[in-house]
């Protein structure tokens, strides 16, 4: 909005020109969400005090969280209201990019939104049902898919698969690209949810994955860079990178209040839309295999939910104490401070492997 405002004034006044740089915009987003967080999250908490709106602790949980019921929740809220008013100041609002990426994360958010008020109606850690859930996930990744597909045959994106190390390995998913598309989506926002159970754990490491894909959009969308690193150039998806910038600013927003110990937490509406919009932008650069690089940790997580249903349900035996892999080291005696620290470098190693694979081709 205010690209569209202020740039077209650089004729008359040299100063606005500075709106035409998506660097200049993308700090301005990434400082505008802070802001929006800083000024709002004081407040959200005390409203949702004020209507009791507090986590309720699932049974079969760690002994050590029940301490935590009460605690708000929904904030959530807070982090798509940081994303999304940036991204609508500073964005080139022109950009189908812009907009594919707003409405998976506000999509997703809604279904995290309804789950989340469900359990607060029936006071119990239960909201949607797993199938109503993911039934709606997959139909809001079907539309996202279904939309970039046209722009493929349109010509403005490639429903290409770029592998890593692999240069010249880039088959064309063609039909393929929609359930490619769906499976990414629905994976990554529940990646992100299971990861989320500890203070700051999946707010701190989607900030790290947010900012390794705001750097990689960035360079996707430099023309000599992309070039340079062998990427599908793709015109004119750098103003992605302002979203990326703000889901960076919504997000060390967020921790500050979600740090250890918790006044806030972000719920289904926040861990669902996080998800999501790593995943779109992951689709949206080209760069859907290294998704699972940048977002290791919340691989890990969902692998360790996977071994432990099917190692119970075909052998009767648990690989690890509990999961997902967080609690398991709960158990294990380890403090959630030093899970929470030492899974937030593992998020920072997988983002350096995965920045360093784009000249390893």
């Amino acid at each position: 909005m205010l690209y569209h405002l202020l740039y077209p004034l650089h004729t008359e006044y040299s100063f606005f020109n500075v709106f035409r740089y998506v660097t200049f915009r993308t700090a301005s987003a990434t400082l505008s969400a802070l802001a929006i967080s800083f000024v709002f999250g004081p407040w959200l908490i005390r409203r949702l005090r004020q209507f009791q709106i507090g986590q309720h602790i699932r049974q079969d949980g760690p002994e050590a969280h029940r301490s935590k019921a009460g605690t708000p929740t929904m904030g959530g809220v807070l982090i798509l209201t940081a994303i999304v008013l940036p991204t609508l100041l500073w964005a080139d609002l022109s950009s189908a990019f812009v907009w594919v990426a707003l409405g998976s994360t506000v999509a997703f958010g809604l279904i995290g939104f309804a789950d989340d008020y469900l359990k607060l109606i029936r006071k119990r850690s239960l909201g949607l049902s797993p199938r109503a859930k993911l039934v709606l996930q997959c139909g809001c990744a079907v539309v996202v898919g279904l939309i970039l597909s046209s722009m493929s045959s349109r010509g403005v994106y490639s429903t290409e698969l770029l592998f890593p190390f692999f240069k010249d390995l880039r088959p064309e998913l063609s039909w393929w690209f929609v359930p490619f598309a769906m499976l990414l989506l629905v994976g990554a926002s529940n990646a992100v949810n299971l990861t989320d159970g500890l203070d700051g754990l999946a707010i701190g490491t989607v900030l790290i994955a947010a900012a390794t894909f705001t750097v990689l959009t960035y360079v996707t969308g430099h023309a000599q860079f992309s070039s340079y690193l062998d990427l599908i150039h793709i015109p004119r998806i750098w103003e992605l990178t302002i979203f990326g910038g703000s889901m960076v600013g919504a997000s060390l927003g967020f921790l500050w209040f979600n740090c250890y110990p918790a006044q806030l937490f972000m719920g289904d509406v926040g861990s669902l839309s996080l998800g999501s919009a790593i995943g779109t932008m992951a689709l949206l650069i080209k760069q859907e295999l290294l998704l699972a690089l940048v977002g290791g940790v919340f691989v890990l997580e969902a692998l360790s939910v996977i071994v432990q249903v099917a190692s119970f349900k075909f052998s009767g035996r648990r690989v690890f104490r509990m999961a997902p892999l967080h609690h398991h080291f709960e158990l294990a005696g380890w403090s959630e401070p030093k899970i929470i620290i030492r899974f937030w470098i593992l998020g920072i190693m997988f983002a350096l492997a995965s920045l360093t694979t784009l000249k390893l081709r």
